[in-house]
């Protein structure tokens, strides 16, 4: 009876001391916290549970914008999270440093380790890697991303894209769809459809993968050949997911735990195990591939440097794997949306298509260089930049020691901040009519002369921007280019709310694209 008592006694004791830490926790957060005189929702300002609760609901982004519009311009998040939408934040959050170096000292914002922190048991690699880590591997990496890579580059990203379009052109011979041309509002109505439409969420990241999968390992996955995903990228899109669990963990050590045993199956383990099997066997055939002489690719910057740093093969790995999902479902998320957005716009769609059909003679003279000239299709790639950015979500820094004024406010040390893209790009304080798909815009139209066009970063900013801008835009142009010398197409019923019904996950959790497509015919 004792021993029960005292059973009772300790719980008691227990439930009564979490009870008091949590009242405790909250009040100090509200109250007295050093960020307590910034706006924001009560329950967010209590604890970060609510925001995790928007992020795996996959609505953190559009409650962004919600908050942004409630608010202003800078949201306090969560406890210790500042949200910021205006566009000279940017600068201040991500811009090179004046008396900054490699080192990041003299007011640099690093990475935040909650965001940024590996899965257990992986390397850093060059998207997690802080101070001279990073700044080291971003100066090997960036040879293969040089105009002069580019060009070398150029017949792997035509062979491949090649295949793309002869594997559309089987697909659109399996179907029966009638198009006729109609006023220029609206060039290309469905009149009678047969078959099945083409899903091109797949086939836009078949091509992009298989075209990183040869600049990084010196070969393709094979998924234009088989017209399905390699197991290998498969389980890349797994353990993204598995990503945010741990993001979600990170700010709680007990909550990490529970995550990584509950990731600790028989099952899951057998996986990393393939899945690394898989990767090293890759990177030691890039390597042996080496040995014949330099390849202008994403990665011979690293193999330089393997034996002077002593790089391990799980951190060639580690980076070599990033770079594939970096350089390919970002792209081909980009290809989806604007493929999207100009079928649900066809007067837009009119426009670009005259571009490209009077652009050029031949199929053959569509290449790097050439692409370069179709300003109207550039403009729409960056309205799709700008109303789907492949990565909408903010990526997280922390404020330096000492503090720092970010758009005229005071802002503590080792505050986490953070710009959420697709609620600033949607924010009419920077741009004019945010949910209209208008190319026109990036194009000089009065209408839309008061943008804050600075407040555009898909690319980020600074020390940390995107190594792969130029490669994405060069895929990006050639293969839309491609697609509309070579079809029409038709969006399919199912698919007119595509963007609309998605969630985030840090990344997009996109469906079905699912388009007609009726190869052009020309004399």
């Amino acid at each position: 009876m004792a021993v029960t008592t005292m059973m009772f006694q300790a719980v008691g004791l227990v439930l009564l001391t979490t009870f008091v830490y949590t009242v405790s926790y909250v009040i100090y957060n509200i109250f007295f916290h050093p960020l307590r005189n910034f706006p924001g929702p009560l329950l967010m300002r209590a604890t970060r549970a609510a925001y995790y609760y928007r992020l795996v609901r996959g609505t953190i982004s559009f409650d962004m914008l919600d908050l942004h519009r409630r608010y202003g311009p800078v949201v306090r998040v969560a406890p210790d999270e500042l949200a910021f939408s205006d566009a000279d934040a940017w600068k201040v959050i991500f811009g090179h440093k004046i008396g900054a170096n490699a080192g990041g000292v003299a007011g640099t914002f690093e990475k935040s380790d909650t965001f940024y922190r590996p899965i257990p048991g992986l390397p850093r690699d060059i998207i997690t890697a802080l101070g001279p880590q990073h700044a080291a591997l971003r100066r090997q990496m960036a040879h293969g991303f040089s105009d002069r890579a580019l060009r070398e580059q150029q017949p792997v990203i035509m062979k491949y894209v090649d295949l793309f379009i002869q594997r559309l052109k089987e697909q659109a011979a399996r179907q029966s769809v009638a198009v006729y041309p109609q006023e220029a509002s609206a060039p290309f109505v469905k009149k009678r459809v047969g078959e099945e439409p083409v899903n091109l969420t797949l086939w836009y990241n078949y091509c992009t993968f298989d075209i990183i999968g040869d600049l990084a390992f010196g070969e393709s996955f094979g998924c234009l050949d088989n017209s399905d995903y390699h197991p290998w990228v498969r389980t890349v899109f797994q353990m993204v997911r598995v990503g945010v669990a741990f993001q979600t963990a990170n700010h709680y050590s007990w909550l990490r735990r529970i995550i990584t045993a509950a990731l600790s199956t028989e099952a899951m383990h057998r996986r990393r195990e393939e899945q690394r099997e898989m990767t090293m066997q890759k990177v030691l055939r890039r390597i042996e591939l080496g040995k014949s002489g330099p390849r202008a690719d994403l990665v011979e910057g690293l193999l330089k440097k393997k034996d002077e740093w002593n790089m391990s093969l799980d951190e060639l790995e580690a980076n070599s794997s990033i770079l594939i999902i970096a350089g390919s479902e970002t792209t081909a998320t980009v290809l989806a949306g604007v493929t999207y957005l100009l079928l649900k716009n066809p007067d837009k769609m009119a426009k670009l298509v005259e571009e490209v059909r009077t652009m050029f003679a031949s199929e053959e003279e569509i290449d790097l260089t050439s692409v370069n000239k179709l300003t109207y299709m550039l403009a729409c790639l960056d309205e799709a930049l700008r109303m789907y950015p492949p990565v909408p979500t903010g990526l997280p820094r922390e404020v330096p020691k000492g503090g720092a004024t970010i758009c005229g406010q005071y802002v503590p040390e080792n505050t986490i901040v953070a710009i959420h893209r697709w609620a600033t790009y949607h924010d009419e304080r920077n741009f004019k009519n945010p949910f209209k798909f208008h190319p026109e815009r990036f194009l000089g139209d009065p209408e839309y002369a008061t943008d804050k066009r600075e407040a555009l970063q898909p690319f980020h900013l600074g020390p940390r921007n995107c190594l792969g801008r130029n490669l994405a835009y060069v895929e990006m142009r050639i293969m839309l280019a491609r697609m509309i010398w070579n079809f029409d197409l038709v969006l399919a019923d199912d698919s007119q709310d595509w963007m609309e019904r998605q969630m985030i996950y840090v990344l997009w959790a996109k469906g079905a694209l699912n388009v007609y497509l009726k190869p052009v015919v020309r004399d």
